[in-house]
């Protein structure tokens, strides 16, 4: 029987029952408060992603879900049972952790099996579920090999090969490719999606890293100092934050509240509005009016990113804001608009967000939460 057929009937006896149910996790170190009254359902066969800055809170929800670091207060059910002072192995969980943690003095195939060999799984079984592990990670021809022969990203598949053989209701990965290069975390990334998709179980995913919570994620949440801040869609957590910090920290947004928010969207409060949706133009003339916010400034500073190019725009009102328009026209025409020249900025007002004020915020002015690098 397949990992997946298994994962299938488990839902289908379990239906409607989160596979990961938090009520009022709270955890505390002396006078810290690391974690403060999270709560989460997540379900069977979703790719979840806890994504925050370090010290948020997420790794330390990761390990309280698998049993190693006892919570302060609150309850956590796995498939509808109260494990919260289970111990690590009585929990139908397994974790993949940054370092792999492969035993170098065995072969590929022996730490893949070593946790069937801890569980007493008799010789013959463990070897063959061990190789089809292998293989579903696209390793079996590796079983000999050791963990020294194989490159980081081979490493990081035998590590999750080894919790995948286990056959876990839920998958926990905390910061699995944090030491993979770019180029092989963003294929690793399109990798663990489709696997996550084939065995159809649950992956508990925490991430710093906004891109590579929505490329892969079902559904994100938004860690900030041991709080949850907003759980959504990718699509929707990029395009509807509900805070100025999830604004700020997905992705590059600029927000414009105060007496700015009034001048340019002619109400109070707080507003955010993506790079992207901003139009530049050198031509007054040429600005959309109809449903359309409109501002002037000067360009302080031009960013090449390759694929685009980046504009800091120094708004007439005060204040500035970030402009990303994709290369699409040759460099000698992107080059019209460079440092010092008087632009004119639009985006469609639908494409202006209100975010909540519950974080408040010293600035009076427009100001773009974070540049790109």
């Amino acid at each position: 029987m397949s990992q997946a057929t298994e994962a299938a009937e488990a839902d289908e006896v379990e239906e409607g029952v989160p596979a990961i149910s938090i009520r009022g996790l709270r955890k505390e170190f002396g006078s810290v408060v690391a974690v403060d009254g999270v709560d989460l359902d997540i379900a069977n066969g979703e790719f979840f992603s806890m994504l925050g800055p370090s010290g948020s809170g997420k790794t330390t929800v990761l390990r309280m879900v698998a049993g190693f670091e006892p919570p302060t207060s609150g309850r956590i059910e796995l498939g509808g049972v109260d494990v919260t002072k289970d111990p690590p192995f009585a929990r139908d969980v397994n974790t993949v952790f940054q370092d792999y943690a492969l035993f170098p003095h065995m072969s590929v195939v022996q730490n893949v099996e070593y946790g069937l060999r801890v569980k007493k799984v008799p010789r013959a079984e463990r070897r063959s579920r061990a190789q089809e592990a292998l293989e579903r990670v696209r390793l079996g021809q590796y079983g000999d090999r050791r963990p020294s022969q194989l490159s980081g990203g081979q490493r990081q598949r035998v590590a999750l090969a080894r919790a995948l053989v286990n056959r876990p209701r839920v998958l926990l990965l905390d910061e699995p490719l944090g030491a993979l290069d770019l180029k092989l975390r963003r294929e690793m990334q399109v990798e663990l999606k489709e696997l996550q998709r084939d065995l159809g179980i649950t992956f508990l995913f925490v991430t710093h890293d906004q891109e590579e919570a929505l490329t892969m994620s079902d559904r994100i949440a938004v860690f900030n100092e041991g709080r949850i801040q907003q759980v959504a869609t990718p699509r929707d957590l990029y395009e509807l934050p509900a805070t100025p910090f999830v604004a700020g920290f997905v992705g590059t947004s600029n927000v414009v509240d105060g007496d700015a928010a009034t001048k340019l969207l002619g109400e109070p409060g707080t507003f955010s509005v993506r790079p992207e949706k901003i139009q530049l133009h050198l031509d007054a003339s040429h600005v959309p009016t109809q449903d359309a916010v409109t501002a002037a400034g000067v360009v302080r500073e031009v960013v090449y990113l390759g694929s685009a190019t980046q504009s800091i725009v120094d708004l007439d009102h005060g204040g500035s804001l970030i402009v990303l328009r994709q290369n699409q026209q040759s460099s000698a025409e992107g080059d019209e608009a460079g440092r010092g020249a008087r632009v004119h900025l639009s985006w469609l007002r639908a494409h202006t967000v209100s975010v909540t004020a519950a974080e408040p915020t010293t600035s009076s002015t427009p100001s773009h939460s974070k540049e790109l690098s």
